[in-house]
């Protein structure tokens, strides 16, 4: 049987020494994140996620969820419960707006904590994961009496909340979208059409659903520019805030997947239903991108958070497992055989998950701060970089991060050897689960193309240049201390290749936009690598200091400072082969007929 134990002390290592977010008490809602406050909200939660939710992850797996013939759906058993407690004691309501009923933590707490969520139960915690990006768009895009009407009893997690984008005929060109939206004569709209993959579309949790869905309104341009975005309530709500009447939405069927079989995914069927315009008509899509950026980032936390699971257990049993002897001879004489960790070709797949896992956690917990500074800082400046690393950033930590979390998972389960195979041991459940981060919100290659195609070049390259400037001064201070010079060094290669890269696109681009097409994926994970290695050249710089100052666990610090030399030694080298095939170009990528692919 899997098991799994928050990493509250590496999460406080990143936020305390490398992030230091004691030194952004100015913020709004850091003043209420003090050290103390903090611990409280990752021990108390890490306690929440371990010990209810963690416990349904294998049961509800096996069960799923349950489509009936009148249009319901009910979760596995134990969901509603555990439901029930996460919102009792108010687990949902960390970073939301205290305007709302939310306590107004700094999003980069609250993120914390639903690392752990999606590594204890990723299904679970789908469902007041897309809640949370319906209450951004709300309040970005909603009108006063929207947000009266719906936010406080999503922020509550009394209401759900999804987004309705993708039809049977068009997933990422929303433009071929077909579902309706006609005016009735009373300031509402009649929303007819059909929208699949709908994460948590129905489900028995909450008393009410709150359905953001695109459409399109008559004389709109039939393309993506004719899109609007709707609010669209499973049951509508009476004027005094409680549920009334059923609206005409519903679950047609739930999707049969790979994984994630806790979670319902819907067929949503709107039958003339009753919704209300958010924001401008024609002006849906900008805003559903609000919800959509902030999935996105919740989608790269959770190919960490599969990836800390996996990872965990497959410490365990390399710990636990006995086959053979160490290359340099017994480990341990007086047993018949050594465990795992005596062989190199293991200990290759546990470091690089340890140093994937941990850079990964350092890089959202980054990008979550900048989330926080975008929206709070006082100097526009501050707020303009922060924006502009959360917009370069968001499609690197989405594509890498879940790429990497599927890659964690399956060398988790090659660790347990032919038990990994086996459904009891749960690894095979990290694999499916972490699969379909790399597809949904944009597929990976979306995620690619969206960094090469459009943030590169927004602004002039302000975003990027901002990066390279932060990266390269951090390893120019760094080569000037012993103890992380060789980093440095290291990491400014990978650097060098990254520019050298962007620079081939300058140069390749404009001439044949297919050659940046066809290194867009590789240039993702470039600068996904210099990212993570630019998070491993601080957690070094602070487990250094905190060495040489006797302040933290040695073994701790040193495991730091160990695993930051594997990434540079190990991951950062691969920057250079990422490099030459973006500048291999396009033109074997391109040259072959469709007829051509069949070998027969």
């Amino acid at each position: 049987m899997p098991q799994y134990t928050p990493p509250v002390r590496d999460t406080r290592f990143v936020l305390d020494h490398v992030l230091r977010i004691g030194e952004h008490a100015d913020l709004p809602g850091f003043v209420n994140a003090t050290p103390d406050m903090v611990e409280q909200v990752l021990e108390e939660g890490g306690r929440f996620v371990a010990d209810v939710l963690f416990p349904l992850n294998q049961s509800g797996d096996r069960e799923g969820c349950t489509h009936h013939a009148d249009g319901r759906v009910t979760t596995p058993t134990g969901f509603p419960e555990a439901y029930r407690r996460f919102v009792e004691s108010g687990w949902g309501t960390l970073s939301a707006p205290e305007a709302f009923g939310g306590q107004g933590m700094p999003h980069v707490v609250s993120t914390a904590f639903q690392e752990y969520m999606i590594s204890a139960n990723m299904a679970f915690a789908m469902y007041p994961g897309l809640t949370h990006g319906a209450v951004a768009a709300l309040l970005a895009k909603g009108s006063v009496e929207q947000q009266a009407r719906y936010v406080p009893k999503m922020v509550s997690g009394e209401w759900g909340g999804t987004m309705n984008l993708t039809e049977p005929q068009c997933g990422t060109d929303l433009g071929l979208i077909t579902t309706r939206a006609v005016p009735t004569g009373d300031g509402a709209w009649a929303i007819t059409g059909t929208k699949i993959f709908i994460s948590s579309g129905e489900h028995d949790l909450t008393d009410n659903i709150i359905h953001l869905v695109l459409a399109k309104t008559p004389g709109a341009p039939d393309s993506s520019k004719g899109i609007s975005l709707f609010v669209v309530p499973k049951l509508l709500v009476r004027d005094d805030g409680t549920p009334g009447e059923r609206n005409a939405v519903s679950c047609g069927s739930i999707e049969h997947k790979m994984g994630i079989h806790a979670n319902s995914t819907c067929v949503m069927n709107y039958d003339g239903a009753t919704g209300w315009l958010v924001g401008e008509e024609t002006k849906g899509l900008a805003a559903m991108f609000i919800m959509m950026n902030a999935a996105r980032l919740g989608v790269g936390l959770q190919g960490l958070g599969v990836a800390e699971a996996a990872h965990q257990n497959a410490v365990r049993y390399a710990g636990d497992r006995r086959q053979g002897r160490g290359l340099t001879g017994a480990q341990e004489p007086d047993e018949k055989a050594d465990t795992l960790f005596a062989h190199p070709d293991v200990r290759r797949m546990l470091m690089e998950n340890k140093a994937l896992t941990e850079g990964l956690r350092a890089l959202c917990l980054w990008g979550a701060l900048q989330v926080d500074l975008a929206h709070g800082a006082s100097d526009p400046a501050a707020r303009e970089l922060a924006d502009d690393l959360v917009g370069l950033l968001t499609p690197v930590i989405k594509g890498y991060g879940t790429d990497k979390g599927y890659d964690v998972a399956t060398s988790a389960q090659q660790v347990l050897g032919g038990h990994g195979y086996i459904a009891e041991w749960g690894m095979e459940q990290y694999v499916r689960d972490a699969r379909i981060a790399m597809i949904y919100e944009g597929t990976n290659g979306v995620q690619a193309m969206d960094l090469v195609g459009r943030k590169l070049a927004k602004n002039g390259g302000r975003a990027v240049q901002h990066f390279f400037r932060i990266v390269g001064e951090a390893i120019v201070a760094a080569k000037g201390v012993d103890a992380t010079a060789d980093f440095a060094t290291r990491l400014e290669r990978s650097l060098n290749d990254l520019q050298a890269a962007t620079m081939w696109f300058v140069g390749n681009g404009m001439q044949n936009p297919n050659h940046v097409g066809a290194g867009a994926y590789a240039y993702m994970h470039l600068m996904g690598i210099v990212a993570t290695g630019l998070m491993w050249l601080r957690m070094l710089e602070a487990a250094e200091a905190m060495l040489a100052a006797g302040t933290g666990d040695p073994a701790f610090l040193r495991a730091k400072s160990v695993t930051a030399r594997f990434f540079a030694e190990r991951i950062l080298p691969d920057s250079g082969a990422l490099r030459r095939k973006i500048e291999g170009g396009a033109d074997a990528v391109m040259a072959l007929t469709p007829e051509m692919f069949a070998a027969a």
